[in-house]
């Protein structure tokens, strides 16, 4: 039995604890994404939100060895038996799988601070999500702009002019302040359209070398 890639060129990877039978993670994969985990012994993905492929651990070093690849009934679903190193959830618990939705409470707590490898930008970004998805959140800045357009559009604007007369005028302390201040409500921006930093920071990359007049002539 294979994977006809033409019918379903995406399928779901479940990662499973080969020693315990702990599921810790579901992603996808394409076909490039499934070869390279066969053939390398280490699992790879295909982001749909970075629109890009992606090895488990790339940043963080908390790679996932494959013990064996099982395909389901259907050939549409995999499940990846590994030996995770290190913690499967970038907010750096064992298991994605962590908030129980009948008790009403997170039942896994947090192992390893992911901060420092994943970077602040893409921390923060998770925050911003999970800010996005809570049901309420009274107090919240960031809950509040996700679901008020309009103050959003308002603040990204608001702290842009603030950036461009500080980088005017101001000291370098204010300069770095108010472009805190625009990185964050851009991130929230990003955020409300689930446009990860990471697709972001492709687009420089694809920008790097290329002169600014090439570049705007090239839209």
């Amino acid at each position: 039995m294979t994977i006809d890639w033409n019918k379903n060129p995406l399928i779901p990877a479940i990662a499973q604890e080969d020693s315990t039978g702990e599921i810790l993670m579901l992603a996808y994969m394409n076909e490039e994404a499934y070869n390279l985990t066969l053939s390398t012994g280490y699992a790879h993905y295909y982001s749909r939100s970075r629109q890009r492929l992606w090895k488990k651990g790339e940043s963080s070093n908390h790679t996932q060895e494959v013990i064996d690849v099982l395909l389901d009934c259907d050939a549409d679903t995999v499940v990846l038996k590994i030996k995770q190193n290190g913690v499967a959830c970038h907010t750096g618990r064992k298991s994605c799988f962590f908030t129980s939705v009948t008790q009403d409470k997170v039942i896994l707590e947090q192992e390893v601070d992911t901060s420092a490898m994943y970077g602040v930008v893409d921390t923060l970004y998770h925050t911003i999500l999970e800010r996005k998805s809570a049901k309420t959140s009274e107090n919240s800045w960031t809950h509040k702009l996700l679901n008020d357009k309009a103050l959003l559009l308002s603040k990204i604007r608001e702290e842009a002019d603030e950036l461009a007369i500080a980088i005017e005028v101001e000291s370098d302390t204010q300069v770095i302040y108010e472009a805190a201040d625009l990185l964050y409500h851009t991130l929230v921006g990003l955020g409300s359209r689930d446009i990860t930093p990471d697709r972001v920071k492709q687009e420089l990359a694809r920008r790097f070398g290329t002169s600014g007049l090439e570049e705007k002539a090239s839209r």
